[in-house]
């Protein structure tokens, strides 16, 4: 049944797209090297790419896996109930970036691919994907910029596109039991089978591809911005909001595991430090607070700047 969707050519684009994203990266960072892990488990295989203790990235993973299963886990079906106990193949990219400098935001991005075969039916087929930023000192040149990057990548999909997944990745990087966003937002998007195959697979491609233009750029800026140790601490409190949000919201984490996925994977979005503080609260009139004036859905491009 697989035969009849070009699913070697999708994942084919997917391990393209890690191995471009780890070259630009590992270049960012003056040369840095990543680890591979080429690796299988019963599900399937996958290339797990890691830098870690870059002159720029504390720690920066990039994960390929495409792996296959004979009924869908529950994170999967929970939209799609019809398809639960079909079995499924899954494939895709994913990546975190924690930096070193508290200057530099946090990044993320993922792209993936899903084919359900139900009994007696014509496959399934559906894409998923975004990027959004997570800084800890904003910057508002910066936020402009990851968002202009965003709508531009999908303007050639009609003018609805952007607002639609930039209020769709609101929605879903927020964390309900803080009452506020995981960063500034970016895109999100699940689900996609809307037009034909060809313009759903183009969108992931866009994506994908644009995640290097919306972000090395703010490296390139902040990387070299002096800091100290009280940056450093508020960086690795700030990082503590990441973790609650990969182990208790993130539908990936959840189906990854859920579906048995290779945990050392699944966890590499973690930061590599990360501090916890009773009831921090920031003192008033620091650049700390004015965090919290950013941890709100803003519409970025219609505010004059």
């Amino acid at each position: 049944m697989a035969d009849t969707l070009p699913v070697a050519q999708v994942r084919h684009f997917l391990r393209q797209l890690q191995t471009q994203i780890c070259h630009a990266l590992a270049a960012e960072d003056g040369g840095a090297i990543f680890e591979t892990d080429e690796w299988q488990s019963r599900l399937g295989q996958g290339r797990t790419m890691v830098l870690r203790h870059g002159a720029v990235f504390e720690q920066a993973g990039v994960n390929f896996s495409h792996v296959k299963a004979d009924a869908m886990p529950a994170s999967a079906t929970a939209q799609r109930p019809q398809l639960a106990g079909a079995p499924f193949e899954a494939m895709g990219v994913s990546l975190v970036v924690h930096p070193h400098n508290p200057y530099v935001p946090t990044s993320h991005a993922n792209v993936r691919f899903f084919v359900a075969y139900p009994a007696d039916a014509e496959p399934v087929w559906w894409f998923g994907g975004g990027f959004d930023l997570t800084p800890f000192y904003p910057v508002d040149e910066d936020i402009m910029h990851w968002h202009r990057v965003a709508q531009a990548l999908c303007q050639p999909f009609g003018d609805s596109i952007y607002h639609e997944f930039k209020q769709w990745c609101d929605d879903y990087f927020y964390l309900p039991h803080r009452q506020e966003a995981r960063g500034v937002g970016g895109l999100f998007f699940d689900d996609l089978n809307r037009w034909d195959f060809t313009t759903c697979f183009s969108l992931m491609q866009a994506v994908g591809e644009g995640y290097l233009h919306a972000y090395l750029p703010i490296v390139s800026r902040r990387k070299n911005t002096p800091f100290g140790e009280r940056e450093r601490q508020f960086q690795l409190y700030r990082r503590g909001r990441y973790v609650e949000f990969n182990l208790v919201w993130d539908r990936g984490t959840h189906f990854g595991l859920q579906s048995g996925g290779r945990t050392e994977s699944i966890l590499m979005s973690m930061p590599p430090l990360v501090r916890f503080d009773y009831n921090h609260q920031p003192q008033a009139n620091t650049p700390e607070a004015r965090l919290n004036e950013y941890l709100v859905a803003r519409n970025w491009l219609s505010e004059q700047h």
